[in-house]
C-alpha cells in the first residue's frame, strides 16, 4: 500500500456535494487540499488512509460544498443598506440610487467595498463580479479591486461607463454628472485599469457599460472590442426594467439583444445582468451565442422589476448564474437566500412547482458560476482551484437532513457557513476572516455611512417607522 502522502488540509466527515460531472454526493465524505487546490475527493475512510495533513477539520453534521459565485453585485452599496425602499427601479435610481452615487467619494467605495467582500467570504462566496461606477475613476476602481484581493476572493470589477449621453439618458433624467467623460474617454480609462490587473491577478477589471438600454451603443461596441483584446469578459444590465427594449426600440428600431447579434457584439464574453423582459427571438440569440446571464431573484423583486425566464434561457443554451445584486436591492450578499428566491419565484410565476430544481440553483450558484466568470472551478474535483464553504447543517432549523442539498437550498443561511477557502487560503473561519479587524472595518463604515445619508440628504429615509 502507498505510504499516505502530504496535504495541507482534510476535510473529513461531511455531507459533499461535489456538483462533479456525475453530481456526486457523499454522505461520509472527505476533500484534500494541497498546493491551493483540490488534491483528492471520495469517503472518508479511503482519504484518511491516503492523505497525511497538516490540519484536519471534524465536518461531521457539516456539508463541504463549491464556493459560490456572486454573478452581480455593487460592492459601493454597502452603506446605503436599509433605505430607498418601496420604490420601483426607476424612481429608485432617480430618487435614491443616483443622488447616492453621487456622493460617494473614494474611500466611502473602499470602505464599502472591503466590507462587502467580508460579507461575501462570510457567506461562502469566493468569486464576486462586481459592477462598480461609483466613483468611477481609476484609482477608486483600482482601489475596490485591492479590497477585494485583500478578503482573499477573486473574480472581477466591471468597471462601470455611460459615455456620451444618448437621448434615452436624456429622457430617464440621469445627471449630467454622470456624463464626466466621453465614450472614447470611458474606454481609454477602462484599459488603463485593465492593464493594471492583467493576467495572474486574482482580480481582473473589465469592460461595464453601466446599461444597455441608455447607454452609449458605440460604447458598448468599444467595450466588447476592449474584452476580445484582453481576453476577458464584459458586463452590463439588460432589460432589468420592463421599458427598457421599448426605449430602445424606439431609439435603433431594434431590440437590445438583436442589436448585440446584428452588430457581431454578442458572445461568450457577454455577462448579462437580469435580463427579465426579453423575446423568444433574444432568449434564443443568448443561448446561440453562448452568452451567460446574472439572475438577481431578490433585487427583482425588491424593486417590482420582474420574473427571469429560467427555464427559457437555460433551455435556449444561455449559461445562468445567480447574483445578489448588492446590498441596497435585497438586503444581503446571501447565495443561500437567492438560491431559495430563485426556486419560489419561478414556481409563483408559472404555477408549477417543478419550474425550478434544487439541483438547477445549486449548479447556478456553484459550476455555471464559474463558467460565468471564467474561472476554473465551481466543482470539488481534483485539480480544480481549493475554492470551497463548510455549512453547518446542525441545529433544530435544519434537523433532520434527508438531502443535503435540500438542507443547503431550503433551509440553510449565509450565518451557517463555518469556514470558506479561496485558492485553498482560509478568508472565513471561527467568526472572523483573517487578517481583517471587523469591528473596525464596521465602525468606519457606520461613521462613514452617517456622513454620506447626511451629505445626500437621506436623513428622511432613514426614519424609524415611515408612513
Amino acid at each position: 500500500m502507498r505510504e499516505p502522502q502530504p496535504c495541507a488540509l482534510l476535510l473529513s466527515g461531511a455531507q459533499v456535494v461535489t456538483v462533479d460531472a456525475a453530481r456526486t454526493v457523499y454522505t461520509d465524505g472527505a476533500v484534500a487540499v494541497a498546493d491551493g487546490r483540490i488534491a483528492d475527493v471520495g469517503p472518508t475512510r479511503e482519504l484518511a488512509a491516503r492523505w497525511r495533513p497538516g490540519r484536519t477539520v471534524d465536518c461531521r453534521g457539516r456539508a463541504v460544498v463549491p464556493g459560490f459565485t456572486d454573478a452581480h453585485t455593487h460592492l459601493f452599496q454597502s452603506l446605503a443598506r436599509g433605505i430607498g425602499d418601496g420604490l420601483a427601479i426607476r424612481r429608485w435610481l432617480n430618487e435614491f440610487m443616483w443622488p447616492y452615487a453621487l456622493h460617494l467619494d473614494a474611500e466611502d467605495a473602499r470602505t464599502a467595498a472591503l466590507l462587502g467582500a467580508v460579507e461575501a467570504a462570510r457567506a461562502g462566496i469566493t468569486t464576486v463580479v462586481d459592477h462598480h461606477y461609483a466613483p468611477g475613476d481609476p484609482a477608486t476602481v483600482l482601489a475596490v479591486a485591492e479590497a477585494i484581493e485583500q478578503v482573499g476572493l477573486g473574480g472581477a470589477v466591471a468597471r462601470g461607463m455611460l459615455g456620451d449621453r444618448t437621448r434615452i439618458a436624456e429622457e430617464r433624467g440621469l445627471p449630467a454628472a454622470f456624463h464626466r467623460w466621453s465614450t472614447a474617454r470611458e474606454l481609454e480609462l477602462t484599459r488603463q485599469c485593465m492593464a493594471e490587473r492583467g493576467p495572474g491577478s486574482r482580480v481582473r477589471v473589465w469592460p461595464g457599460p453601466l446599461n444597455l438600454s441608455y447607454g452609449d451603443p458605440e460604447l458598448t461596441r468599444g467595450a466588447v472590442e476592449l474584452a476580445r483584446a484582453h481576453d476577458v469578459r464584459w458586463h452590463t444590465h439588460l432589460s432589468e426594467g420592463a421599458r427598457d427594449p421599448a426605449d430602445f426600440l424606439a431609439a435603433y428600431g431594434t431590440r437590445p439583444v438583436s442589436w448585440l447579434a446584428r452588430e457581431g457584439l454578442l458572445d461568450a464574453r457577454a455577462t448579462l445582468a437580469h435580463a427579465v423582459w426579453l423575446d423568444e427571438e433574444e432568449r434564443a440569440a443568448l443561448g446561440a451565442h453562448g452568452a451567460h446571464v446574472a439572475h438577481n431573484p431578490c433585487s427583482n423583486a425588491y424593486l417590482a422589476s420582474g420574473t427571469m425566464d429560467w427555464r427559457g434561457l437555460r433551455a435556449a443554451g444561455a449559461v445562468v448564474a445567480l447574483g445578489t445584486d448588492g446590498p441596497s436591492a435585497g438586503g444581503r450578499q446571501d447565495l443561500f437566500e437567492v438560491m431559495k428566491q430563485t426556486l419560489f419565484a419561478q414556481r409563483q410565476a408559472t404555477l408549477d412547482p417543478a419550474a425550478a430544481r434544487c439541483e438547477e440553483v445549486f449548479e447556478a450558484a456553484t459550476v455555471d458560476g464559474a463558467r460565468y466568470a471564467g474561472r476554473a472551478g465551481g466543482s470539488l474535483t481534483v485539480g480544480a482551484p481549493a475554492d470551497l464553504a463548510v455549512v453547518d447543517l446542525t441545529g433544530a432549523a435544519r434537523q433532520p437532513v434527508h438531502r443535503a442539498l435540500s438542507a443547503l437550498v431550503y433551509t440553510a443561511r449565509a450565518c451557517d457557513v463555518v469556514l470558506t477557502l479561496a485558492g485553498g487560503r482560509v478568508v472565513f473561519e471561527d467568526g472572523h476572516c483573517p487578517g481583517i479587524d471587523e469591528e473596525e472595518l464596521c465602525a468606519r463604515a457606520r461613521e462613514r455611512a452617517h456622513r454620506l445619508v447626511k451629505r445626500a440628504g437621506f436623513v428622511p429615509l432613514t426614519t424609524p417607522w415611515q408612513r
